[in-house]
């Protein structure tokens, strides 16, 4: 008779021996008792596994190569028994998941959703509670989240924080912005993740409403690169009813944990099941192009919850918005402080003479979009209010329906529609999510009587109540509402100032875009980087489009302003490449008409480039050094072409093998001129057309801080 060693070894010891052997040898079997699943190509293995005091780990590799090493998973809650550690496995499935999708919008015209998928279900034999981990796994990546069943055990909780570990392999390279539960307006610091802490001080620059939380905590999504070349962004998809996730960071071990956004009190989540966390997404690859091209953070949201989607339409526009931004009109309509509304009548209030909102200008604008053949008229500062809304923590500023006395609402919108041009809503908050919600439905009514079908909202400053932070649980379903009240309204929403994205524009694509990080009006509060936006890409635009105003001209803000000498970190050239390299279906052609009056043979790309896509292809990337996109325009054989590179400069080569096969076109190429640098020649370019088929190869000049755009017709 054979014995196992086991068995060999449980017949010498007495029986006290054997139980004390026999129950180590099954924890030790419930830890390396792993489950794997791999992505549908093979490439991506995700682990889970229990350690033996119950606490669930995960672990992912790409190529066989580490991404994530153990991690734990769990929450630790408030007023009970944590859900850390304890745990034993009830059950796991698996399933596989394929089908194709159409975005109402987007940069491609149809997605692909398909992963293998691992779903754990976890019982806390103590406190009889029971917690589900599904993981799915793409071919680019990974998502998994928390679900919580309705359970007798586990009806109302409160989550002191969430202690899901994402162990890095390495000290990486990382494009990080700083923890901060109130904005994401910050430069883009690329450091080792070992010198965030000696950084972190520098990169807290003033905002109008901050809260740095800590001195390795980091935002997400976080863009990630190891030594060895793998391309590593993490992010949350579909955030709802939860607090927004920041990344803390343990230098010394390069663990980076969940910290999530307190409320008011300090709590992180008010829970009720049955419920779900919001994804935790890891993309890898090892090619820079494939994490811009991604779709995991998209395809880990619901699909569209609305049956009609015809009144959701891209735009192009213009707007009485950066001549205020750099100080040459206003606001407001007088200078008179301590207002109140209801206690002021502008009628007889003597006017600044440099309110930008008044009917004739906004004619002009009115008359510019039409000429050129753009969609609508942004306009802010059009309500009153605003001579006495910033940094006072007023509850009651704005009631978004009041003109000023030189805004004629209806003649305005009578005028825009006699040219075939929409107005765009302007509501500044000021931060008073109550009283943006007490005035919501008459506010859109108005919107709806008046032809207004898009609004831009603010939340400028701290929140109020105060205590609140703009990341939190319960300002997050603040922006949901407006969402979903829009949606009943048919308004499109562009969110300044809200929490970043998390793919929810998939399932409410009235949400059509967002602001969310340091956009161009920085560049007249002192600039951006020369790399900005060759990282953006691969940070902020992960979780959706990004309002980013591009088409500055006159990068010298003091032309406009004299008391202003900051000036635009790009050339001329760079910032036609935008309108392709910063995707969005909502894009700006933010200078003043004046300016491109000036310069209309460079306008005239602005004019042509479309700001919806049935394909989108990566042809060089590197984040923080250069990105080079080529997209197609939706339902036309017209192709677009972008580049941005940082302060360096370099020369670009690409090939148009997308193009497709025997068939000519025509290239007009808007490139750097060779004297051409942001900061000492930022106007110098040029325009030339050539014939190209898709054996062409480009060889094409990028001056430091610019870039080149081409259309391919």
């Amino acid at each position: 008779m054979k014995h196992s060693s086991f068995s060999l070894l449980a017949i010498t010891l007495g029986r006290a021996s054997r139980t004390v052997l026999f129950l180590g040898l099954c924890l030790l079997w419930q830890t390396t008792q792993a489950q794997s699943v791999k992505s549908p190509n093979g490439q991506l293995t995700l682990t889970f596994a229990l350690q033996a005091d119950g606490v669930p780990t995960y672990q992912l590799t790409y190529k066989g190569r580490p991404v994530l090493k153990t991690s734990t998973l769990g929450l630790e809650l408030k007023t009970a028994p944590s859900l850390t550690n304890g745990f034993a496995v009830a059950g796991t499935k698996t399933a596989t998941f394929n089908e194709t999708w159409q975005p109402v919008w987007g940069e491609v015209k149809t997605i692909r959703n398909h992963y293998n998928e691992l779903a754990v279900t976890l019982t806390q034999a103590t406190s009889s509670r029971t917690m589900l981990v599904r993981f799915r796994v793409f071919d680019d990546g990974l998502g998994f989240r928390y679900e919580f069943p309705r359970q007798p055990k586990l009806d109302y909780f409160t989550i002191k924080e969430e202690r899901t570990q994402f162990a890095l392999a390495g000290d990486h390279k990382a494009f990080w912005l700083p923890g901060d539960y109130d904005t994401q307006e910050y430069s883009t610091v690329t450091s080792n993740l070992s010198e965030i802490r000696g950084k972190m001080k520098a990169a807290t620059t003033p905002n109008a409403s901050q809260t740095p939380f800590s001195a390795t905590g980091v935002q997400t999504p976080l863009m990630l690169k190891s030594k060895d070349g793998l391309y590593i962004n993490i992010h949350e998809a579909a955030l709802i009813d939860y607090s927004a996730m920041h990344l803390e960071l343990d230098d010394k071990n390069f663990v980076l944990e969940s910290h999530l956004t307190p409320d008011a009190v300090g709590d992180k989540g008010l829970i009720q099941t049955p419920a779900n966390s919001p994804w935790r997404t890891v993309i890898v690859s090892d090619k820079a192009g494939d994490i811009l091209e991604s779709k995991l953070v998209l395809n880990l949201n619901e699909p569209t919850k609305f049956k009609d989607t015809s009144w959701i339409k891209p735009v192009k526009y213009v707007g009485v918005w950066w001549e205020m931004i750099t100080g040459k009109s206003t606001w407001s309509y007088t200078n008179q402080e301590n207002i109140k509304l209801d206690s002021i009548d502008y009628s007889k209030v003597k006017p600044n003479g440099t309110h930008g909102a008044n009917n004739a200008h906004v004619k002009e604008y009115i008359d510019f979009a039409a000429k050129h053949g753009f969609d609508a008229v942004l306009v802010e500062g059009w309500n009153t209010g605003w001579e006495d809304w910033f940094g006072k923590h007023k509850d009651y500023v704005f009631d978004f329906v009041t003109p000023y006395p030189d805004f004629d609402v209806v003649e305005l919108n009578r005028y825009a529609a006699s040219k075939n041009v929409k107005i765009i809503m302007h509501h500044e908050t000021s931060g008073s999510v109550r009283n943006y919600e007490r005035h919501l439905d008459s506010a859109f009514q108005f919107m709806n009587k008046y032809g207004y079908n898009a609004v831009k909202t603010g939340y400028v400053g701290d929140i109020v109540p105060l205590g609140h932070h703009h990341y939190d649980q319960w300002v997050n379903n603040h922006y949901q509402y407006v969402l979903e009240k829009a949606a009943e309204h048919k308004i499109m929403v562009n969110g300044h100032e809200a929490v970043r994205p998390t793919g929810l524009a998939r399932t409410y694509p009235n949400l059509i875009g967002n602001e969310a990080a340091r956009g161009t009006e920085y560049e007249a509060f002192g600039g951006n980087n020369a790399d900005h936006t060759t990282i953006l890409p691969f940070t902020r635009l992960i979780g959706g489009p990004m309002d980013y105003t591009p088409g500055i001209f006159q990068t010298k803000v003091s032309a406009y302003n004299p008391q202003n000498t900051s000036f635009v970190h790009s050339t001329l050239a760079r910032q036609l490449a935008l309108y392709v390299t910063m995707y969005s279906p909502l894009q700006m052609a933010a200078d003043l008409p004046e300016t491109y009056n000036k310069f209309l043979d460079a306008f005239q790309f602005i004019k042509d480039v479309a700001v919806d896509w049935d394909d989108t292809k990566v042809l060089e990337a590197e984040p923080g050094d250069y990105i080079t996109y080529a997209r197609k325009a939706k339902g036309q054989d017209k192709w677009f072409v972008g580049s941005t590179c940082d302060e360096q400069g370099r020369t670009s080569k690409i090939n148009l093998s997308f193009l497709p096969v025997g068939k000519k076109y025509t290239a007009t190429i808007y490139a750097d001129a060779k004297n051409a640098h942001y900061e000492k020649n930022p106007q110098a370019y040029q325009i030339r057309k050539v014939s190209v088929t898709n054996k062409t190869k480009l060889s094409q000049l990028c001056a430091p801080g610019g870039g080149y755009a081409i259309s391919i017709m």
